[in-house]
């Protein structure tokens, strides 16, 4: 037990998020991130002035940015085990012989064509980061972006309540600028809350077990 739980202290160390709260990732060097969930775009199906338009719009937007932004696509295997869990319990429920037989017959259909066909689901991401004054982080592609995979130990102390709340509005500025720019360049967005960051995070540090429908429990 308390090898397990030395194990488990050691890989903590190499994940650099503090805390998630309020919607906000607190990194250990005191550097604060938001992510917004974004659409995807089918630029190749609009006209010509369509697509002019919408790149002169995102032009403006990157133009009127005076801090870094991270945009990023999480590419993942599509994970049906909750739908067939629904259809598992519908068959169960079914009293109609012929329904429970054409939906046992339909669960394997589906899990057939998802095994076979390799279906990837795309996830799109924008990262809003606020490094505090008395906190600044590395500017490096990393460090200053997603800034998890930084193998740098400057941690700093919690940061104090007040200061938070302060920081807060801060990043909240940060991504309505992110947010406006966006969906003036037709890309609709919002932000990840707490529960939703931490099944990212999972999800990035441990791919196999969300594909195999193991979710994170939120305490």
């Amino acid at each position: 037990m308390a090898q397990a739980k030395l194990n488990a202290r050691s890989s903590q160390e190499f994940v650099p998020i503090r805390e998630i709260r309020d919607g906000i990732v607190v990194l250990k060097n005191g550097g604060l991130r938001m992510i917004l969930m974004a659409s995807s775009l089918n630029f190749s199906l609009k006209s010509a002035e369509e697509q002019e338009a919408t790149i002169y719009q995102y032009q403006n937007f990157l133009n009127s940015l005076d801090f870094t932004v991270q945009f990023f696509i999480q590419s993942r295997k599509l994970n049906i085990t909750p739908y067939l869990e629904t259809l598992k319990e519908a068959e169960k429920n079914q009293l109609n012989e012929l329904l429970k037989i054409q939906t046992r017959e339909y669960i394997e259909f589906i899990k057939n064509f998802v095994e076979t066909s390799n279906t990837v689901t795309k996830s799109f991401y924008a990262v809003v980061p606020y490094d505090p004054p008395a906190f600044e982080t590395p500017k490096g592609a990393l460090d200053s972006l997603l800034g998890i995979f930084s193998g740098k130990k400057n941690e700093v102390k919690k940061i104090p309540d007040e200061k938070f709340e302060e920081y807060k509005t801060q990043i909240f500025q940060r991504v309505d600028t992110v947010a406006q720019g966006l969906t003036s360049a037709g890309v609709r967005v919002a932000p990840l809350n707490t529960d939703e960051l931490v099944e990212l995070y999972y999800s990035l540090f441990n791919p196999g077990e969300i594909e195999k429908g193991r979710a994170p429990e939120i305490q």
